[in-house]
């Protein structure tokens, strides 16, 4: 009976590796890095996971985590999508758009922090909170702030995820 018991206990434990060991890995290498971007034919709709969007036309991105490691904010910060980044004329705001895509079993509120910077730009930073998520759904969401400078917003070429949290 005990090596029966010992027998269960290694399916267990090999089975419990098997459903988490891979998590998190996004499919990617053993560094975590999927390189997973896409771009369209227009410079300020490519999209990126997690991380920074720049907005050259090159449609390159950098995959992301917040600093800290692997707790509930880096999980936060790979659930969120940078749609586009861009300076809105009309309002005179930098504006980047949102997709934050929850494949969690719980519904959460999600609260981000994006930083805006380009060559000889001052950042910027804008943030929301109350992006509320159901489980298994996505949600778009903008946040703006005011253009600190006085030209013509080509100078603010990337946008950043640089905190996001749920709860």
């Amino acid at each position: 009976m005990k090596l029966r018991h010992a027998r269960a206990i290694a399916v267990f434990g090999i089975a419990v590796f098997a459903l988490t060991g891979a998590r998190g890995s996004n499919g990617a290498g053993c560094d975590g890095s999927s390189g997973s971007s896409s771009s369209s034919s227009s410079s300020s709709s490519s999209s990126s996971s997690g991380g920074s969007h720049d907005n050259d036309g090159s449609g390159s991105s950098s995959g992301g985590s917040v600093p800290g490691g692997g707790g509930s904010a880096d999980k936060a910060s790979r659930d969120v999508t940078i749609d586009k980044c861009a300076y809105d004329p009309a309002t005179k705001n930098l504006t980047a758009r949102i997709t934050v895509k929850n494949d969690g079993a719980l519904d959460y509120d999600y609260s981000v922090t994006m930083k805006f910077t380009g060559a000889g730009a001052t950042s910027a930073t804008a943030f929301k909170a109350g992006i509320a998520v159901a489980a298994g759904a996505s949600e778009t969401a903008e946040l703006t702030t005011p253009y600190p400078g006085t030209g013509d917003g080509s100078e603010y070429t990337k946008c950043e995820v640089t905190r996001a949290s749920r709860i």
